[in-house]
C-alpha cells in the first residue's frame, strides 16, 4: 500500500476493536416489522392541507426551486414534526416514511415543491451529481451499469446495499413499478455487532482505506476514485460510507489501492450479512411515501424490478440529499468526498461549474 494514502489511517485490530454498539440505530428486520410506529407516520389531513397552503405559497413567490428556504415554506404545525424528525435521524433509528401524500392530484411542480419544502425545514439540499441537481430523478433510464459513467440509480437493475453522499437521503414515489423495485434498510451498526462476534479479524479490514469510483463524476483536482474506509469511528460514533459495485469497480485505476484477499473476505461477509432478511428491512414504497432515511448509521438498497410499458406509469422517484445542522463530526478523510465536512453545509458532488438547481420533468 501507499504509505502517503495510509498513514493517517492507523491499522484496526480485534485487541481495538470498539465493544459492540448499543441503542436505537441497532435493530433487526423483526423490530420494524413488528412495530410500524417505529417508521411509519401517516398525515393528517390537516396536515396534509398545511403542505398544500405552503406549495401554492412558495408558488406566489415566483423563485426557483432550486432555492427554496423554510421560511419560503411555512408549515405552523407541522414544523414541529419535521423538528423531531431531525432528532430520530439523528439519534433513534435513523428512518421515517411519510404516507399519505395525494401526488395523483398534484402535478409534478407541486409535489417536487412539497418534497424540497420539507427537505428545506430538516437541513441544506445537496448537489446529487456533476449538474447540480438538487432535485434527482430515480428512474430506469434504459443504461447499463457496466458503463463506467452510469450510476446504479439509473437503471433497473439489482443495486447493493449502499449509503449516499450526504447525512440524509429522501425518497418521493411518484409512480411503482410494475414489479419489484422494493426497499431495503439495513442498520450499519447490527452488521458492525454481528462481525464483532463472529469475525472480528475480518471487520478490522472495513476500518483501512478502501478505493471507491467516482464513475466520471471528478471534482477538479481530485483523482477518479476516493479512498475512504468503509467504516470509521469518530468522535464516539460508527460511520458507513459504502458502495460495493463502485469498490469494484475503482480496481480499474492504476493508482487506486489494492483489494486484499483479506479485504474481499471482509467486504464479502459486509455484505452476506446486509443481505440476511432477517437483518434487513424490506419496505415497497407506494405513491405518496416520502421516505427519510439516515445515511451514516444505515445503508440501503433496491431490488430489480419490471416497469410498466406506458410511459406515464414508468417508476419514478424524486431524491433529495440533505445536511442536517447539529449533525455528528465526520473524519477529515471524509473531505475527499464533501470538501466541506462542517455540519449542515456538507455533502454532496460538486464540480467545476456546478451550480445548484432543481430540474422538473415536463
Amino acid at each position: 500500500m501507499n504509505a502517503t494514502n495510509t498513514a493517517s489511517f492507523p491499522r484496526m485490530t480485534p485487541a481495538n476493536l470498539p465493544a459492540p454498539i448499543s441503542g436505537p440505530s441497532v435493530w433487526v428486520a423483526h423490530d420494524l416489522a413488528q412495530d410500524q410506529r417505529a417508521w411509519l407516520h401517516t398525515l393528517s389531513n390537516a396536515e396534509i392541507a398545511e403542505l398544500e397552503t405552503a406549495a401554492e405559497h412558495f408558488a406566489a413567490l415566483g423563485k426557483d426551486l432550486g432555492q427554496i428556504t423554510a421560511a419560503d415554506f411555512p408549515l405552523p404545525s407541522f414544523a414541529h414534526h419535521l423538528t423531531a424528525l431531525q432528532d430520530k435521524l439523528l439519534s433513534g433509528n435513523g428512518i421515517e416514511v411519510m404516507r399519505g401524500l395525494p401526488t395523483h392530484t398534484f402535478d409534478q411542480r407541486k409535489a417536487a415543491t412539497v418534497f424540497c419544502g420539507i427537505g428545506a425545514h430538516l437541513g441544506s439540499a445537496r448537489s446529487q451529481n456533476a449538474k447540480g441537481h438538487i432535485l434527482g430523478h430515480v428512474r430506469d433510464t434504459g443504461v447499463s451499469s457496466m458503463s463506467a459513467q452510469v450510476r446504479i440509480y439509473q437503471t433497473a437493475e439489482r443495486q447493493t446495499f449502499h449509503t449516499d453522499s450526504a447525512d440524509v437521503v429522501g425518497l418521493l414515489c411518484l409512480n411503482e413499478a410494475k414489479e419489484g423495485g422494493d426497499s431495503l434498510l439495513v442498520s450499519a451498526a447490527t452488521l458492525y455487532n454481528r462481525m464483532y462476534a463472529d469475525a472480528p479479524e475480518l471487520l478490522c479490514r472495513l476500518f483501512d482505506p478502501i478505493a471507491t469510483d467516482r464513475r466520471g463524476e471528478v471534482p477538479e483536482g481530485a483523482k477518479p476514485f476516493m479512498q475512504i474506509p468503509p467504516l470509521s469511528w469518530h468522535a464516539g460514533k460508527l460511520t458507513a460510507f459504502y458502495q460495493r459495485q463502485y469498490i469494484d469497480s475503482a480496481q480499474r485505476f492504476d493508482e487506486a489501492l489494492r483489494l486484499t484477499p483479506e479485504h474481499i473476505a471482509a467486504l464479502d461477509m459486509f455484505d452476506a450479512l446486509a443481505n440476511d432478511p432477517t437483518l434487513h428491512f424490506r419496505m415497497r414504497l407506494r405513491p405518496g411515501d416520502m421516505q427519510f432515511v439516515y445515511n451514516h448509521a444505515q445503508l440501503h438498497d433496491r431490488t430489480g424490478f419490471t416497469d410498466w410499458s406506458e410511459q406515464d406509469k414508468r417508476r419514478h422517484l424524486l431524491r433529495l440529499w440533505l445536511s442536517l445542522p447539529g449533525d455528528r463530526a465526520l473524519p477529515d478523510c471524509f473531505r475527499e468526498r464533501y470538501g466541506d465536512i462542517t455540519p449542515g453545509q456538507r455533502g454532496g458532488i460538486i464540480c467545476a461549474g456546478t451550480a445548484l438547481n432543481a430540474p422538473l420533468d415536463a
